[in-house]
């Protein structure tokens, strides 16, 4: 049985949290590591927003009034409020049998993982198919106000949003598992979003399920990939390299207002 490496990191910066996602996927692609599945928080409240989209979609006078770190992810997808959910990243190689054919493959099958999950905590969420319309409100930032393939539903409502960034040798995917909403300062970070939108398009576990715990949400989502993976995770910590990568892509990329405002 192949093993696959397990990092909790506990709540960190946002800079930091997106440029140590792009370091194990680095060294997973170059070989260096196995295929690794990620959990982590954030030390303050804090918003990224996807590779390709524009910062004029965020009122940035109110975030930087109240000190709300903006981000701009490695991964494309809309923007995202986080402080209360739990943030996901898994990197790979491209291989088969399950990441060799491209970006609906791997996430339909990273999908079913989180479905599995999620079924066998009693939460009666849905995937959505490829042949089903996708719906997205017009005009809107925010990343759970759209749904496409492969993502959960609970009740019509998007509970979980990913975006992927691919490379010839691998892939990253990075998610947000919606723990609370918190629709009125949403509606004030977020141009063209109001509130009764988010509460119509997007849920949190704890509104429906409010006895499951995050660990518990953890546990059972690492055994579900090594169910639909046929692998073992091994608990471990981000080597001293991917580390040393991480603080330079802090520096060099994901702290400055370049990389922030090029779109």
């Amino acid at each position: 049985m192949n093993k696959w490496r397990l990092i909790d990191s506990g709540n960190e910066d946002a800079y930091f949290n997106m440029a140590l996602d792009e370091a194990i996927a680095v060294h997973v692609q170059d070989h260096n590591c196995p295929p690794t599945l990620r959990f982590y928080g954030w030390n303050k409240k804090s918003i990224t927003i996807g590779a390709f989209q524009s910062i004029n979609d965020l009122n940035i006078q109110y975030c930087n009034e109240r000190n709300i770190p903006v981000v701009r992810r490695p991964t494309g997808g809309r923007a995202i409020l986080h402080g209360n959910d739990l943030t996901y990243s898994f990197s790979s190689i491209n291989s088969p049998p399950f990441f060799s054919e491209g970006l609906l493959q791997t996430y339909g099958f990273i999908s079913r993982a989180f479905l599995l999950a999620f079924r066998s905590l009693g939460m009666e969420v849905q995937m959505k198919n490829r042949k089903e319309k996708g719906k997205v409100l017009t005009g809107s930032s925010l990343c759970f106000q759209s749904v496409s393939y492969g993502e959960i539903t609970l009740q019509g409502r998007k509970l979980i949003g990913s975006a992927q960034k691919r490379w010839k040798k691998g892939f990253l995917q990075q998610g947000s598992l919606m723990l609370k909403l918190e629709a009125d300062e949403m509606k004030r970070v977020f141009k063209r979003v109001k509130a009764d939108q988010i509460l119509s398009s997007m849920t949190s576990v704890l509104e429906h399920y409010p006895q499951i715990s995050t660990d518990l949400l953890k546990k059972e989502i690492t055994r579900a990939f090594e169910e639909v993976f046929s692998v073992r995770f091994i608990h471990d910590e981000p080597t001293r390299d991917e580390l040393s990568l991480a603080s330079r892509l802090v520096h060099e990329k994901y702290s400055s207002s370049e990389w922030l405002n090029y779109r």
